[in-house]
C-alpha cells in the first residue's frame, strides 16, 4: 500500500462503468452508465472543484487562508466544500430551500457557511437562479474571499477530460453517442473535448428539463429535476460541440429514477433519470450495434428527503 500526496483527493476518478440490463428494450443499442456517484462526496462535481480551485491556487486567486464563495444547488456546492475541507480553505455556499436538505447538511458536515435564499414555493427558475449569482457576488466582494462562480469558470471542463478518458478507455473507443444533462455545461463540454479528440463521429446529446427547454429554443420555466435547467443558457454554453438536445420532463425523470433503483440497482438522483431517459431514446434511434453512454449523476441520498422516492404512479406499482 502507498500513500498519497494528494490525500483524499486521490479518491476523484476512475469510477466504474456499468451496463443497464433491464431498462433497455431488445433491439436498442447498449447503454452504458459511468458510476459518478463512486466519487468521494457521491457526484461528478468532485471532479471540477478540485480543477477549479487548483487553479485559482496556481494563479494567486485563492491565498492561503483564504475562502471560497459559491452559489449551488448543492452538488457543486458539497464537492467545493469538501475539496476546501481537505486543503484548509473556508467556504461560504449560497444555497435554497428548492434543494435537497440532505444537501445542506453535508455541506455544512464538511465545514461550510450556508446562506439560503428563500424560493417560490421550492421551485427551481431563473429567478431563483439569478437571486443566487446576485447574493454570491455580494459576498466574494469582502477581503480574502475568492468566488469559484462556476457559470463563468474557465477552468471548470478541464476538470471533465479525465472523464471523457475514462469512458473512451473503458469501452474499448467504442462509443457512439454520449447523452449527458446541462447545467453549467463544463461536464458535457469536458467529457466532448476528450473523445472529439478521438474521435469526430461520436454523436454528443445534450438534455435538459422539457418545462424550461431554453437550449432547445423554448420558454423559461419551472422543475423540480435538481442540478440542471438554470432557465437561461449558460454564459459558457457551446452549442457547436453538441449534435442535439434531447427534452425531459420532471414526472419521467423522476419515474426513471425510481426503475434505475428498482431494475438496475442504482441509486441516483433526478437528473440521472433525465439521462437514461433520453440515452433510451437515442438507443433506440441508433440500434444494436451502437453504444450510448451516460452519467450516473449523483447520489439517491441526496434525495431521501424529497418526493422523487415516495412518489410512485399506478403503473410503476402494479
Amino acid at each position: 500500500m502507498t500513500a498519497h500526496d494528494d490525500g483524499v483527493l486521490a479518491g476523484i476518478g476512475n469510477t466504474p462503468l456499468v451496463e443497464l440490463r433491464r431498462v433497455v428494450p431488445r433491439g436498442s443499442a447498449r447503454i452504458f452508465a459511468k458510476l459518478e456517484f463512486a466519487n468521494p462526496t457521491g457526484s461528478l462535481k468532485d471532479r471540477m472543484a478540485k480543477a477549479a480551485v487548483e487553479a485559482a491556487e496556481k494563479d494567486g486567486r485563492l491565498a492561503p487562508g483564504g475562502r471560497v464563495v459559491e452559489y449551488t444547488a448543492g452538488t457543486t456546492g458539497i464537492s467545493l466544500a469538501f475539496v476546501c475541507a481537505a486543503k484548509g480553505y473556508g467556504i461560504d455556499i449560497i444555497f435554497s430551500d428548492a434543494f435537497s436538505d440532505e444537501k445542506r447538511q453535508t455541506m455544512k458536515a464538511f465545514g461550510a457557511n450556508v446562506i439560503d435564499v428563500k424560493s417560490d414555493g421550492g421551485k427551481i427558475n431563473e429567478a431563483l437562479i439569478k437571486e443566487m449569482i446576485r447574493t454570491a457576488a455580494e459576498f466574494s466582494a469582502r477581503p480574502g474571499h475568492w468566488y469559484c462562480d462556476q457559470l463563468r469558470n474557465h477552468d471548470a471542463s478541464a476538470g471533465y477530460h479525465a472523464l471523457g478518458d475514462e469512458i473512451w478507455a473503458q469501452t474499448g473507443g467504442r462509443v457512439s453517442a454520449f447523452v449527458h444533462a446541462v447545467s453549467t455545461a463544463h461536464s458535457i463540454h469536458g467529457v466532448t473535448e476528450a473523445l472529439r479528440k478521438r474521435s469526430s463521429s461520436i454523436r454528443i446529446v445534450a438534455v435538459e428539463p422539457a418545462e424550461s427547454a431554453v437550449l432547445s429554443g423554448g420558454s423559461s420555466g419551472s422543475h423540480k429535476i435538481e442540478g440542471i435547467g438554470i432557465g437561461f443558457i449558460p454564459p459558457l454554453w457551446q452549442p457547436e460541440l453538441v449534435d442535439e438536445i434531447q427534452t425531459v420532463s420532471t414526472p419521467d425523470a423522476k419515474a426513471m429514477t425510481r426503475r434505475l433503483a428498482r431494475e438496475e440497482g442504482i441509486f441516483a438522483g433526478t437528473s440521472t433519470g433525465a439521462n437514461v431517459v433520453a440515452a433510451l431514446r437515442i438507443a433506440k434511434a441508433l440500434g444494436p450495434d451502437a453504444t450510448v453512454v451516460t452519467i450516473a449523476v449523483d447520489s439517491g441520498l441526496r434525495y431521501l428527503s424529497t418526493d422523487v422516492y415516495r412518489e410512485a404512479s399506478p403503473a410503476e406499482t402494479s
